[in-house]
């Protein structure tokens, strides 16, 4: 096999309930991920001189040994001992920075493209591993669809397709570092992120009920916007206009609006685009038979 062509899904939290920080300097999380139809192709193309390239199209990401991709491909190559290289080239559209998962999904769907490509045959359980070094939410890449995560997230559990529907989703022009959101997170009166005594996401998985969507909560959001007050003002206009949730994706800057039907979200993508200046995208749900089929075939 010479050449390779995935797509590379973005994803959005459905909540995102913060605990205490962790002995290992994460914080203890839980939280619904799903996969959206937001993404990146990644084009995988042997080398049989045995190098490792990467090439992209988005000038704010750094295209060298620090992107997520080149460290999957070198971990792989590495822990199995491959002499072949690969030239990776990335046609970008995820932007970094926003919370949708962008680089983890890169890393996840670049080993398993090049399980693929190099003929390793390696169990996607042993893949996982290795991407769980790359990043916490490296791992639920392997899934999609709608998975719950707890600990870092990386304890993933699949569901079935609960949440399908439509997302506006709208992208502000400045990323947000994770690191300095938990670090304000941490800097909050306790009184504002103790939190309610029982998970409205585990109440939702007991009982299947789509009404509790409008109880679920970023946790998260109070100290992004600490930082960028603007956001709360979009999540509020993204309410107005008839979301059933709207929210701020991980650790932001992107917020979402989630909708039951697609002429809905249609007619509130034009009521943003008409009020902020900033990028605003439709999107779906992608259940995880669809993303499979995705991952194997790139379309």
């Amino acid at each position: 096999m010479e050449k390779i062509e995935v797509a590379s899904l973005a994803k959005i939290n459905f909540g995102l309930e913060v605990k205490g920080p962790r002995s290992d300097g994460y914080h203890e999380l839980t939280t619904l991920f799903q996969t959206i139809s937001l993404g990146d192709r990644l084009v995988f193309r042997a080398d049989r001189e045995g190098k490792v390239s990467l090439f992209g199209d988005m000038e704010e990401i750094a295209w060298d040994e620090s992107n997520l991709i080149y460290q999957a491909a070198l971990a792989l190559k590495k822990t199995a001992g491959v002499k072949q290289g690969v030239a990776i080239e990335v046609k970008k559209i995820i932007p970094p920075g926003r919370g949708l998962g962008g680089g983890s999904s890169n890393a996840a769907v670049t080993l398993m493209a090049l399980n693929r490509l190099w003929g390793l045959n390696l169990p996607t359980r042993q893949l996982i591993h290795l991407g769980a070094f790359l990043g916490a939410d490296v791992a639920f890449f392997f899934y999609g669809g709608l998975c719950s995560g707890v600990g870092r997230g990386e304890k993933l559990e699949p569901l079935p397709d609960l949440l399908s529907g439509w997302l506006v989703i709208v992208i502000p022009d400045f990323p947000l570092s994770t690191r300095e959101v938990f670090q304000q997170f941490d800097a909050l009166p306790p009184s504002l992120t103790s939190g309610d005594k029982e998970s409205k996401i585990i109440q939702f998985l007991k009982r299947e009920d789509r009404s509790l969507l409008r109880q679920f909560k970023n946790d998260l959001e109070l100290a992004a916007f600490k930082i960028y007050p603007r956001l709360a003002e979009i999540k509020q206009e993204m309410a107005r206009s008839g979301a059933v949730l709207s929210m701020m994706t991980g650790s932001g800057s992107a917020i979402y609006g989630f909708f039951d039907d697609q002429p809905q979200a249609e007619k509130a993508a034009e009521r943003m685009k008409a009020r902020y200046r900033y990028k605003v995208i439709l999107a779906e749900t992608v259940g995880r038979e669809r993303y499979e089929k995705m991952l194997l075939t790139g379309a």
